[in-house]
């Protein structure tokens, strides 16, 4: 079935930096099979149809099992509906949240050894506490290195929780503050991480044997680690999370196409066929006919309206959230996807 919002409570706010906040919601006994989450995931809070918002779990799994809590971490934006608003949200207070998805997450083992490895920035560090957190409990054989960006030790978000995870596991994580805006004892931590910065990193704290990467943060701070991971061979698994990313060009089809496209979709086992413009997003087409089709962000970051292409083709505008292994299965996003053949079949199912 698809994913649905269910109305969760309010338990704590927990002010982080001047413009972030951490929001633990109460999970019912009843739900917490249903948000259930493996670390590294997000849930999509509404606000009302037309404003959702993704926000990546810093909380861990067996924080869920064991006292029905799930943390998230909301920084302000400039014009942000939800991210504003979570600042003025009280204890008690409810909210519509959709259950855990998201592709930015490892197999952990017990039995096994690993070096993990994050590169974040700002409110990139969210998903990577709970993977760190997650990871070293579960396998303690392995080690975690974070690199960390921002532009003063003021902004770093969960700066305690961090410091109580690395008192934790002293000997097995290693966490690396870089400050744009505030000068260090070390030139090589002060300044941006810029693909120079980041590559000097990784030389000096020897980190280009790592097993798995974890990226996560704007876009250009994920360009520049990918740039850096290059740069020094190293050939561990990269996972990509981007919270921002750039309004993508008009697709091509949307610019000389016209007409129309006939389109079949599946969703919860039930088939539904209409027909949209040839320079429609098929995401907002198929709103139009089944308004419970899962979405979040819209842009391409996401993946909460993947869906896989069952015949036809389309051409997608952008993608920071699908695999090279999920592109090749057929997977699309949806929300940046034009249709480039007269006929279309979806699977939101698969």
């Amino acid at each position: 079935m698809s994913p649905t919002f269910h109305e969760l409570t309010v338990a704590a706010v927990e002010q982080l930096t001047p413009s972030a906040v951490a929001l633990t919601l109460a999970v019912p006994e009843p739900l917490r099979e249903v948000f259930a989450f493996r670390p590294g995931q997000h849930v999509t809070v509404r606000l009302d149809e037309a404003e959702r918002r993704s926000y990546s779990i810093c909380s861990t799994p067996a924080d869920l099992r064991e006292h029905g809590l799930l943390t998230i971490g909301v920084k302000r934006v400039p014009g942000g509906a939800f991210s504003t608003r979570a600042q003025e949200l009280a204890p008690g207070e409810p909210l519509a949240v959709l259950p855990p998805l998201g592709r930015f997450t490892t197999e952990l083992d017990p039995a096994r050894a690993r070096r993990y490895g994050a590169i974040v920035a700002g409110s990139g560090v969210t998903p990577v506490l709970s993977l760190a957190a997650t990871a070293l409990g579960t396998e303690p054989g392995s080690t975690f290195t974070v690199l960390c960006g921002n532009r003063s030790a003021a902004e770093v978000m969960f700066a305690d929780a961090l410091a109580d995870l690395k008192d934790r596991f002293p000997g097995r994580l290693q966490l690396v503050h870089v400050l744009s805006r505030e000068m260090q004892p070390s030139e090589l931590l002060s300044g941006r991480l810029d693909a120079d910065r980041t590559t000097a990193l990784l030389k000096a704290f020897e980190l280009a044997a790592v097993d798995e990467w974890f990226l996560c943060g704007p876009l250009g701070v994920v360009r520049s680690a990918r740039e850096a991971l290059a740069a020094v061979g190293a050939a561990g698994r990269v996972h990509v999370e981007l919270f921002h990313a750039e309004e993508p060009p008009p697709l091509a089809a949307a610019v000389e196409g016209g007409g129309t496209v006939g389109v079949r979709i599946l969703l919860d086992g039930r088939s539904t066929e209409f027909a949209m413009e040839r320079g429609e997003r098929v995401l907002d087409a198929a709103l139009r006919h089944r308004g419970e089709l899962p979405y979040a962000c819209k842009g391409g970051v996401c993946s909460t309206c993947r869906a896989k292409v069952v015949s036809g083709s389309v051409e997608m505008a952008a993608n920071w959230a699908l695999e090279p292994d999920e592109l090749a299965a057929g997977y699309v996003l949806t929300c940046q996807s034009t249709p480039t053949s007269d006929d279309l079949a979806l699977d939101f199912d698969a």
